[in-house]
């Protein structure tokens, strides 16, 4: 597999790991932005970039927007992590669009929580429809964690609810403790038994291996896409 070159924006906690893989799997990384340079975008740039084939985007809901403008500007494809901007996600997804961008955006890279959230939905239509059950979303990440509810419980909350039918929405509660990387949980509760599907992040790597090869099929795409998109992509039809 070629390995594109990579920058790497923001340098926290996903940055680190991102840049451990990386190096762990031969991955050239042509550019660390820490958050000195990835405020409001201006410190994105062609040069800043060094000439990467694509960025991967950890940073924090008030800079992504900018940071993914300014890459789509510098002719970067970029894929981005950072949660808690969908109040203008709609925006920027049609700023890439209008300038022949590409960007892939998901509130989770593992493999597992997507396979989880799919599992999910199933699983909330048929309790709907067996009738006599309550539903409930637990979700607990590490104690910085700032966006809460997490982007991955509202997108099952999303999947679940619409499942679940008859215009309710399942409620989320949120735990911010210790330094979990993330737990995802959806209860199903009848009178007399309980359905508990739990997905358990054990280590951050599991969200680096998913971008990283989710940046790899980015690379020479034009467009707005999801993991569902590269998943779907990936997997043959049976």
């Amino acid at each position: 597999m070629n390995r594109p070159r990579l920058a790497l924006i923001g340098h926290g906690k996903m940055g680190c790991a991102l840049a451990q893989v990386a190096a762990e799997r031969d991955w050239p990384v042509a550019a660390i932005i820490d958050e000195s340079g990835n405020r409001d975008g201006r410190g994105i740039t062609g040069q800043s970039l060094a000439g990467a084939d694509v960025a991967i985007e950890f940073t924090t809901a008030a800079a992504s927007p900018a940071n993914v403008r300014a890459c789509v500007r510098a002719g970067c494809p970029i894929v981005v992590g950072t949660t808690g901007w969908d109040d203008v996600r709609s925006a920027v997804e049609l700023d890439v669009l209008s300038a022949g961008g590409a960007m892939l955006w998901s509130p989770n890279f593992s493999l597992g929580v997507n396979l989880f959230w799919q599992v999910a939905e199933l699983a909330a239509r048929l309790a709907a429809r067996a009738g006599g059950f309550d539903a409930h979303i637990v979700e607990t990440h590490h104690a910085a964690k700032r966006d809460a509810p997490s982007g991955t419980a509202l997108a099952l909350q999303r999947l679940a609810s619409a499942a679940w039918g008859g215009g309710r929405e399942i409620p989320v509660t949120s735990v911010r403790v210790g330094a979990v990387p993330g737990t995802h949980e959806l209860l199903l509760d009848g009178p007399f038994e309980q359905v508990r599907l739990v997905h358990e992040a054990r280590d951050r790597r599991v969200f680096a291996e998913g971008a990283l090869a989710a940046a790899c099929w980015l690379v020479g795409r034009h467009g707005v896409f999801t993991m569902r998109d590269f998943l779907l992509a990936e997997v043959p039809p049976a």
